[in-house]
């Protein structure tokens, strides 16, 4: 991997931290702590001394143990794991979303949910996903820096403004002092995806109450595949007589290598004040394949025209060629500010922060068919850049009323948010229209053609938010909250939103708690301006096709009737329970129903008539001459999910050790109720069976002396995938699926820990795929769940 200087600086620094405390008093780490509801949280309330147990709303809090118990070095993969409500797709051969994966909690976009880090909100990522869903990319956070991971499964814009639709997901660095380091290996049972992984941590104290903790890890992983040969390659190889390679193209994870640092640091200044600084950094460089250009029936692509005589790709590729995919990416952010009290028991925090991710795309093994001999083979196609600068003014003060059980906490606050979007042009060949072009030859770096100068350029959007927050013990057993919080956007105007909330408890360790809340989600600059074309394949014909996505703002795109953007607004509502007794066992049980308006997504394509294609040539759309179809972004359909959340641990003596249990369960149901899905049985059905509506884990963890036994179940129920027929079948349906994973560990020594275990144990595979079957494919690339088999692994880990 390519590294960059300002991370080899970065290494040094911290490689001189991590000497420094190897010096530092021993620290103990225990292995897979469970959840413990004492715990006190900062997530989804400003006042102190809040806990899971008596929070206003359903809190997960996932450990730091507990996330580097998962094998994967993907933040997104241990919260699938811990939290049913999360889940998270692998979506090969999926340009970008191949390495900024997807995630969603309670089934809703990617971007409906709100990332924060220490509380301060998280930058997204420079990739637009499905349908444009622009998310935080959790992967760039390493894992082994994380101290804690607060899930609050409720809406809160009113508190936290744009996204926290479906929730907060807020990430805690860790902050502890002493050295920590650890090595793994997994292997997929298969034999490929081999990855290693690698972290150290080191952190000291700092005057009173100080600190300085910083973190890096460093992961290296080779492919998997899970393809058959494609039957059109077999037929090409018996009729040309050529040898092609067996499979022509790989459906699987990419090679992957990633660097990632954290920091996390405060200094005391004086006895009631201190500054904070702390930020992520993290690149990586990865490559995965396309579909295979069949010289049989790629025409736009193999075919003889008049503008390059006795040339054609055969030359080039007379085997056909499968054009490989890559990313380089650079993401960073830094938060710094003062915190403490100003007068009494009045808190401030002021801060700024500002955060960049950056996605270079690359092609390789491909070509620019209209250039014809004079194309290139390998292509830089361009870099997306997201910006985003926040400067926060925060307030909190417990007053005493005199007349309440308790003080009342009252916060209030403000906001300055820019969000900045760049689109860089990629080298000529990537984008050119060359001769052949007019004759029919497909433009563009074959597979993902680059960013034009046309395409390229800045930007922004700007938004100002004020907003209160406000927590009364009515008596000792009931406290209200109250929430709201007014936001202008530069781009499309205001918006207001409240929050109330509630929690009684009726006796001791038995609370009902209930919510109620409206919530928005503001379209982003890259969603509101940008443009894109794109290649993808037809399964009947095999054949590639290029189409292309316009602003809304586009005069072709307002012709077939696109509007401006406007904000996703929802409607929260949830009700519930916590318990709790002394002996150890903890149960949550919490409804909800989520109402969405205006959701976010791409229009229906349009055909391109020879009038359209002379109106986009027109107006300068690059790529226009070959589009077969268009289509914009759009507020385009209402939603309406429901569910249910189940949660409970139990914690007991068993001999001579401790038995942890747990287990989770999720239903979730969405419908369409109106808009443009309602038009499409087929989108629409797509859209409400393509996750399981069932999901729940188990997990029971024994300890005794220096050893551990961990086993987990995981279940997902049935869902739905397009069979990719054009007649008949138009849907498959999975059945539902579980995994086992396994695990023991061994205090080796003091300092020393060895764990080795597998995940999908039993190597379950599910029902195989008939989508895209005829490109090679065995298992849906839509799975809700890893479709690679069990894999095994080992780790060690020591402190100091």
């Amino acid at each position: 991997m390519k590294m960059r200087t300002g991370t080899a600086i970065t290494a040094v620094m911290l490689a001189s931290s991590l000497s420094t405390a190897f010096a530092q008093e021993a620290t103990q780490m225990a292995a897979n702590e469970p959840v413990v509801l004492e715990e006190i949280i900062v997530t989804g309330t400003r006042g102190s001394q809040r806990t899971v147990f008596n929070s206003l709303s359903p809190i997960d809090v996932v450990g730091g143990s507990t996330i580097d118990s998962t094998v994967s070095s993907e933040l997104v993969d241990a919260l699938a794991q811990a939290i049913p409500s999360f889940n998270v797709q692998r979506l090969p051969a999926a340009d970008g979303q191949a390495f900024v994966r997807p995630a969603r909690l309670r089934g809703l976009s990617p971007d409906q949910t709100l990332v924060l880090v220490n509380g301060k909100r998280r930058h997204r990522s420079a990739l637009l996903g499905s349908r444009g869903a622009q998310a935080v990319d959790l992967a760039q956070i390493p894992n082994f820096a994380i101290k804690r991971i607060e899930v609050l499964r409720d809406g809160a814009a009113a508190q936290y403004g744009s996204d926290a639709i479906a929730g907060v997901i807020n990430v805690i660095l860790d902050d502890q002092p002493g050295f920590q380091a650890f090595s793994q290996v997994s292997q997929y049972y298969e034999g490929d995806g081999t990855e290693y992984q690698a972290g150290a941590q080191g952190g000291w104290g700092i005057g009173q109450g100080g600190h300085v903790t910083g973190t890096v890890e460093w992961t290296k992983a080779d492919a998997t595949s899970r393809s058959r040969q494609r039957a059109d390659a077999i037929a090409f190889q018996q009729s040309s007589g050529l040898q092609v390679p067996n499979p022509v193209q790989r459906w699987g994870q990419p090679d992957l290598e990633t660097i990632r640092l954290a920091l996390d640091s405060a200094l005391p200044l004086g006895e009631k004040a201190e500054a904070y600084l702390f930020g992520t950094y993290g690149e990586g460089d990865g490559w995965t394949d396309f579909n295979w250009r069949n010289p049989a029936n790629t025409s736009n692509v193999y075919k003889a025209t008049k503008a390059f005589p006795g040339w054609n790709a055969n030359r080039l590729y007379p085997a056909g060629f499968t054009p490989r995919f890559g990313q380089e990416d650079q993401d960073y952010s830094l938060v710094g500010g003062v915190r403490g009290n100003l007068l009494g028991d009045l808190r401030a925090d002021l801060s700024a922060s500002y955060g960049r991710n950056r996605i270079d795309y690359k092609m390789k093994e491909s070509l620019n068919a209209s250039l014809g001999p004079n194309s290139p083979t390998r292509f830089d196609a361009g870099s997306l850049i997201q910006e985003e600068k926040n400067l926060n003014l925060d307030f909190s003060y417990p007053w005493e009323s005199g007349l309440l059980a308790g003080p009342v906490n009252i916060a209030f606050g403000g906001e300055r948010r820019q969000e900045i979007y760049k689109v860089v042009a990629g080298d000529y060949a990537s984008y050119a229209v060359g001769p052949g072009a007019a004759e029919g030859l497909a433009t563009g770096s074959n597979g993902f053609p680059g960013y034009s100068p046309d395409q390229a350029g800045r930007f922004d959007q700007t938004s100002y938010a004020a907003y209160i927050d406000v927590e009364a013990p009515i008596t000792a057993i009931w406290t209200v909250g109250l929430a709201g919080r007014y936001e202008d956007f530069s781009e499309f105007g205001h918006t207001t939103d409240g929050k109330i909330s509630t929690r009684i408890e009726l006796m001791e360790g038995l609370a009902l708690r209930g919510s109620a809340s409206t919530g928005f989600r503001a379209p982003t600059p890259a969603q509101v301006y940008s443009t894109r074309t794109s290649q993808g394949l037809d399964t009947v014909t095999l054949n590639t096709f290029t189409s292309g996505r316009l602003s809304p703002s586009n005069p072709v795109a307002q012709y077939f009737g696109a509007q401006p953007l406007k904000p996703e607004e929802s409607t929260n509502l949830s009700a519930g329970f916590a318990y709790q007794n002394g002996d150890g066992f903890t149960a949550t049980v919490d409804a909800y129903q989520i109402k969405l308006t205006d959701r976010f997504s791409q229009s229906a394509s349009f055909t391109v008539t020879p009038a359209i294609r002379s109106r986009l040539i027109a107006l300068g759309v690059p790529g226009a001459n070959t589009f077969t179809s268009v289509s914009f972004f759009t507020n385009d359909f209402d939603t309406r999910t429901r569910g249910l959340d189940i949660v409970a641990s139990y914690a007991l003596p068993v001999s001579d050790g401790t038995l942890h249990l747990s287990a989770a369960y999720n239903f979730n149901q969405t419908r369409v109720t109106g808009g443009g899905l309602n038009a499409s049985d087929t989108q629409k059905r797509l859209f409400e069976e393509g996750l399981p509506e069932h999901n729940a884990s188990l997990s029971a963890e024994y300890r005794w002396g220096d050893f551990s036994v961990l086993a987990k179940l995981r279940y997902y129920g049935k869902w739905t995938d397009s069979s990719g027929n054009a007649t008949g079948d138009l849907f498959q349906s999975f059945g539902s699926q579980s995994f086992v994973d396994l695990a023991g560990s061994w205090n080796v020594t003091e300092n020393v820990t060895l764990r080795v275990g597998a995940e999908n144990i039993f190597d379950s595979y599910p029902e195989e795929a008939t989508f895209q079957a005829s490109r090679g494919l065995v298992y849906s690339r839509n799975a809700p769940y890893d479709t690679d088999g069990g894999q095994y692994y080992a780790r060690v880990e020591v402190r100091f």
